[in-house]
């Protein structure tokens, strides 16, 4: 349990100039850690996932903008806003469904900003100061989503979830898996039925390594199995992240999800999403609203083989995420409290505490 806990995914290394991750396309069989010191590694890094998860991305996104920007050769202010603008464009490119992404980089632009009549020294240290609230701040978070998530649960329950909301995707603790680690601490036992999420196989390479690392009972099954281990009696709650919380509470989250929580809402399984409030985008009034990212045909097709699995140049749709409607979800619990239908009143009051 400790060693887990104790992973931090990203970490700022300021006197070396490097951001330092856990590449998670390499577990379980490895765990290496990667100095990046460029916008362009950073991005690199969120587009093909070895890091990953929103609350991550964002931390990471934040810590990149903020060594990208001390670099910097700026005399004016001018010439550093429009320094960091063009680094913090260039990373929110790399992903276009997290939210926290272009939420930590607004808020660095925020800051940027507030000490715009200070030294250019001054306000790269104040940026970074903010990068490391960013990231302190959502381990703080996770713990709250993880102690208000439990409430909801009873000693002994099977608990099945999907992808990865864990320590690796967060500040530590994680979002959906909080609970289960708070649990695991507190003598709940609870019973893991983890999703291997395709195509990526996040819940299988991650979730599975992870809650196993922690000695947590945990179970591998594939996407297509969470059906009968629910009409089976085997799960009595459901837990996801989350990626982006539209007004309305329709909910983007990996591909896959709205199906669980399809599956949960005919078996009559409560379905939670656990949110960071940095996830909840007001501004966006519905799912058909979020922008979903679609990846490349390989995933698919090659890339866990040895050989190809699929027909040469056969046409692949591959979107990453999928949008839950309001409908089936539960509830979404946030670091401030548990939100209830009808979202569009308690997300807006949940934002404005």
């Amino acid at each position: 349990m400790t060693a887990v806990k104790a992973i931090q995914s990203v970490q700022l290394d300021d006197e070396n100039n490097t951001v330092i991750i856990l590449d998670q396309t390499l577990l379980p069989n490895e765990k290496v850690f990667l100095h990046l010191s460029t916008p362009e590694e950073i991005w690199e890094a969120i587009y093909h996932l070895k890091v990953r998860g929103a609350p991550a991305i964002g931390i990471a996104a934040a810590f990149g903008v903020y060594l990208g920007t001390k670099q910097s050769k700026a005399s004016t202010y001018e010439q550093l806003l429009d320094d960091f603008q063009k680094i913090k464009q260039y990373l929110a490119s790399s992903r276009p469904t997290a939210v926290n992404l272009f939420w930590a980089l607004d808020r660095m632009e925020d800051r940027l900003k507030v000490e715009k009549d200070k030294s250019i020294e001054e306000i790269k240290n104040a940026l970074k100061e903010e990068a490391e609230h960013i990231r302190n701040e959502d381990e703080q978070v996770c713990y709250s989503i993880g102690e208000h998530a439990l409430s909801l649960l009873k000693p002994g329950w099977g608990l099945l979830t999907h992808c990865n909301a864990g320590t690796i995707a967060t500040a530590r603790y994680g979002t959906a898996l909080a609970p289960i680690y708070l649990g695991q601490e507190r003598g709940y036992h609870f019973k893991v039925f983890a999703d291997e999420t395709r195509p990526l196989l996040q819940g299988a390479r991650l979730t599975a390594w992870e809650l196993q690392e922690a000695g947590v009972d945990v179970t591998l099954i594939c996407d297509n199995m969470a059906s009968i281990v629910m009409k089976e009696g085997k799960v009595q709650a459901v837990l996801v992240g989350c990626d982006r919380v539209a007004a309305n509470g329709d909910t983007a989250n990996k591909i896959g999800t709205s199906g669980v929580a399809i599956l949960a809402k005919y078996y009559g399984i409560p379905f939670y999403v656990c949110a960071p409030l940095s996830t909840i985008d007001l501004d966006c009034p519905t799912g058909e609203h979020i922008p979903i990212e679609v990846r490349k045909a390989e995933e698919i097709t090659t890339k866990w083989y040895e050989k190809p699995m699929a027909p040469e140049n056969v046409q692949t749709y591959n979107p990453a995420f999928d949008v839950t409607d309001h409908e089936l979800i539960t509830a979404i619990i946030t670091e401030k409290g548990i939100a209830y239908p009808p979202f569009t009143k308690s997300l807006k009051q949940m934002k404005s505490v």
